[in-house]
């Protein structure tokens, strides 16, 4: 991968987001796929296939990142804590050995990150700021502030960004009611909270009025192309591909996959 462009412009929901539809309790597993397009084509350029599941009573979701053709070349784990807003997680991209993190360890929180697969992991203690988002549990603080949203106020987050160690001070706020394959939806616009915030392109989040279930992530993603550069994507989540009958072979499967170190020449995205 080539050198990584300004970290401003990473501002992702979805490496961030990663997705995240709804709490998972003890009951069935659920899994469900993401498209990423680029953000004004028709060209699918990944697949991210997620289970949502809980161990010991904990939610989790395993998130397996797919080239076109179905290879798996990225996998990213959250865990639940105390605060749904800040799960711990951890992404590796196995296309030049990427990795970055948060993990509780020692009553504290650590935040991680490896630049590449030769590397060293570099580590820092995390402190939390008041109402703290990490990763995907952005989809947790929208459904905790959904009435305010709803009500047209905007709030602030500060979202953490692992690769520079530090959180973002990011603005959220209801853009418009939409409809969604027939179904009522509230878009979502979010901004860098920053006077240089208009230099920075704006993430656009849909979520169905009904069960509050992200329906579609318009930005910079979590995923790189073949030169290090985060792509501008429209990743749309069907409602025909949640599966609530999922099963644990599934997760082991998929936490055991070999990660590709490329998607070969069909896909000259990622």
């Amino acid at each position: 991968m080539a050198r990584r462009p300004h970290p401003l412009r990473r501002i992702a929901v979805f490496g961030l987001l990663g997705c995240a539809c709804g709490a998972a309790g003890a009951g069935p597993i659920e899994r469900y796929d993401g498209l990423a397009y680029a953000r004004d084509g028709a060209r699918l350029l990944y697949r991210e296939t997620h289970w949502r599941y809980a161990d010991d009573q904990t939610a989790q979701r395993l998130v397996l990142y797919r080239c076109p053709d179905g290879q798996a070349f990225a996998r990213k784990r959250v865990i639940d804590g105390a605060q749904a807003a800040a799960p711990d997680f951890d992404f590796n991209d196995g296309r030049d050995g990427y990795r970055e993190g948060v993990r509780s360890r020692g009553g504290g929180r650590e935040v991680y990150v490896q630049d590449d697969a030769r590397a060293p992991l570099r580590t820092r203690a995390l402190k939390l700021p008041r109402d703290a988002v990490i990763d995907a549990g952005f989809d947790a603080m929208v459904r905790s502030r959904w009435d305010a949203l709803s009500q047209g106020r905007a709030i602030a987050i500060p979202f953490l960004l692992p690769s520079r160690f530090e959180f973002l001070d990011l603005q959220l706020a209801a853009a418009k009611p939409v409809r969604v394959d027939g179904r009522a939806a509230q878009r979502l616009r979010m901004t860098l909270d920053r006077w240089y915030g208009f230099a920075i392109p704006a993430i656009e989040l849909t979520y169905a009025d009904a069960d509050r279930r992200l329906l579609e992530f318009r930005g910079i993603g979590t995923i790189r192309d073949r030169r290090g550069r985060y792509l501008d994507v429209r990743i749309a989540f069907p409602a025909d591909t949640v599966a609530r009958d999922a099963t644990r072979a599934e997760i082991e499967r998929a936490a055991a996959m070999p990660l590709v170190r490329s998607c070969g020449t069909g896909s000259p995205s990622v």
